[in-house]
């Protein structure tokens, strides 16, 4: 691209096309578009968890009102099944808060000349897209398996239900691996 342009522009316009290119933004390129939908996809993916947590926080919940009572004289400690099934619902609801945060707070490619130069930025990030839609498919699953589920399956189920949310975390690590442009996660 020619730099005449830029200085054929007026002066407004230089400002303008300095402060875009400093931001690394060009309101044309595809690479922006992309950018831009890597960051929505991956909102409602954290959106897509957040519900999944809410399942299982309102089943939590019910169980422990149903099965953890105030403490009496009669029976002053609660049951150690009632105790282990909350702590099993507490500890995914737990994790998937932490998968939430993790998938928030990934970072886009960066959009500056090192960048441009060592990798094809539209690619890559059609790749992340790629991750993306894998990652946001393991996470409707898990949302649509917890919606409406009761607390007692949820704990006969825990172990499925940390293989799902594994299955979120892998794609998340693939996601980084392919970001740091590293090769896809090895097994």
């Amino acid at each position: 691209m020619s730099t005449a342009p830029f200085y054929e522009a007026g002066r407004l316009s230089q400002i303008a096309i300095n402060l875009f290119h400093g931001w690394g933004y060009n309101f044309y390129r595809l690479e922006n578009q992309l950018r831009a939908d890597d960051l929505l996809v991956r909102a409602k993916v954290c959106e897509t968890l957040g519900a999944a947590r809410h399942s299982v926080e309102a089943a939590e919940a019910a169980w422990r009102q149903e099965f953890l009572p105030a403490p009496s004289r009669t029976q002053p400690r609660p049951e150690a099944k009632a105790l282990r099934g909350a702590q099993t619902l507490e500890a995914i609801g737990r994790e998937l808060g932490v998968l939430e945060g993790q998938i928030r707070s990934l970072p886009a490619p960066e959009s500056d000349r090192m960048t441009e130069r060592f990798r094809t930025e539209a690619v890559t990030l059609r790749r992340l897209a790629e991750a993306d839609e894998v990652m946001a498919g393991h996470a409707e699953f898990l949302r649509a398996l917890l919606v409406t589920a009761t607390a007692t399956w949820m704990i006969e189920a825990a172990v499925d239900i940390h293989a799902s949310i594994m299955a979120v975390r892998n794609a998340l690590q693939d996601r980084s691996a392919l970001l740091a442009g590293l090769s896809a996660r090895a097994g």
